[in-house]
């Protein structure tokens, strides 16, 4: 019997050194000077390249894009009834989105804003039964101190874990999501079932003073709430010590503690306030647009927040703008199942607004490079050199 025989080993490096002098791969480099707006332009783009990606979707399944984008823009932004119901979707998206901002601008993700949301409505309604007999401009306002408190208690295990622990707080507040659902699941057929809802199982409507005043047409006076808070937490952050602070613990935690700051205590505070504004968000859509609580009432809002902070970058006023194009989206989704469109389109066109927006921030503050393996460093890997006889840049 023959032994099989095998290539040189000098052979075989010389073939991967010429394999590797092949192989280009790209590499991002930060462009010297970029556009003062470039975050702002990226997101015009993404909504463009959003709207030219639906517009294909819709012709290939048999629509006309034409029609539709005309009834989303005339629901949505025709007039002053349907700029009211505009508002009224981008309240809650400017709060939930609030919410995740405020953890973003530590380099903190607060994923369950879905959840606490839940929860905020959840104790909320539960202290209008309790006190159900409170004149409503009491009973509200303590209804919303109370939603607030609900986001609290639920993201405070994540905060703690986070804090004192190093726990991912992405993990921790995305799973109490599916427990904040479930309670109110669990609610609706267990001791909150309304006793007058003839065998079907949901629960007890809230008091008919626990509406929140309207202001015109959908409108209710949780923009005004909204607004407010965007204009504090810009205050905040841009103009206090306390703000300072948390951006400085988020860029750089070496140079926050060499400055003596407590980064647990602003772990804490910043996903304390995070879930507690998500709360009251919650809080706020169960007082302005539903008659009782029930397990859909965040209608995603929360996991909408998270693409409404990360398009504004963490900032207060992006999150404004953001809010209400995704409104405005969400509204004229609505509206088009008249032409026999599913809503789902508007939450596709959320995410090809994500998708497009954060390709075109990358490429805007960033060229590509092809580079190739030029040598070999004192491991045996190849070295690679960006500059090399071949690379290019876009």
């Amino acid at each position: 019997m023959t032994e099989p025989t095998h290539a040189p080993l000098h052979t075989v490096a010389r073939g991967r050194a010429r394999w590797h002098r092949v192989i280009v791969r790209p590499v991002l480099q930060r462009r010297a000077r970029v556009a003062p707006a470039a975050q702002a332009i990226a997101f015009v783009i993404g909504i463009v390249l959003a709207l030219i990606a639906g517009a294909m979707l819709l012709w290939g399944s048999g629509n006309d894009p034409v029609a539709v984008y005309e009834r989303m823009a005339e629901s949505s932004l025709g007039g002053f009834d349907a700029l009211s119901r505009t508002l009224l979707r981008a309240t809650p998206l400017a709060i939930a989105g609030l919410a995740v901002a405020v953890a973003g601008s530590m380099g903190l993700w607060n994923i369950g804003a879905e959840g606490q949301m839940m929860a905020g409505a959840t104790v909320a309604a539960g202290f209008a039964m309790v006190a159900g007999d409170l004149p409503g401009p009491v009973l509200i306002v303590l209804m919303l101190v109370a939603g607030a408190v609900g986001g609290v208690v639920l993201v405070v295990g994540p905060a703690l874990a986070r804090a004192y622990l190093g726990v991912s707080e992405i993990i921790t507040t995305l799973m109490l999501v599916e427990v904040a659902i479930r309670i109110v699941e669990w609610l609706k057929v267990g001791p909150w079932k309304d006793p007058e809802s003839f065998g079907f199982a949901q629960i007890s409507p809230l008091p008919d003073q626990a509406s929140l005043p309207g202001l015109f047409g959908q409108v209710h006076i949780g923009v005004l709430f909204a607004a407010a808070l965007l204009l504090a937490f810009w205050l905040a952050v841009s103009r206090t010590a306390w703000g300072y602070e948390l951006r400085m613990a988020g860029s750089s935690p070496a140079a926050a503690r060499y400055a003596g700051i407590s980064l647990q205590r602003k772990v804490l505070a910043a996903l304390l306030l995070s879930g507690g504004l998500a709360g009251l968000a919650g809080a706020i859509e169960l007082t302005g647009t539903a008659t009782r609580l029930e397990p859909g009432l965040s209608s995603g809002y929360g996991f909408a927040g998270i693409i409404v902070a990360a398009l504004a970058l963490m900032r207060p006023s992006g999150v404004a703008v953001v809010a209400f194009v995704f409104g405005a989206v969400l509204r004229g989704g609505q509206s088009i199942q008249t032409l026999g469109v599913t809503s789902s389109i508007a939450t596709i066109l959320q995410a090809m607004i994500l998708i497009g927006a954060l390709v075109a921030a990358v490429l805007l503050n960033y060229r590509v490079r092809w580079v190739r393996p030029v040598g070999r460093g004192a491991d045996g890997d190849a070295a690679e050199n960006p500059a090399s006889a071949g690379a290019s840049g876009v």
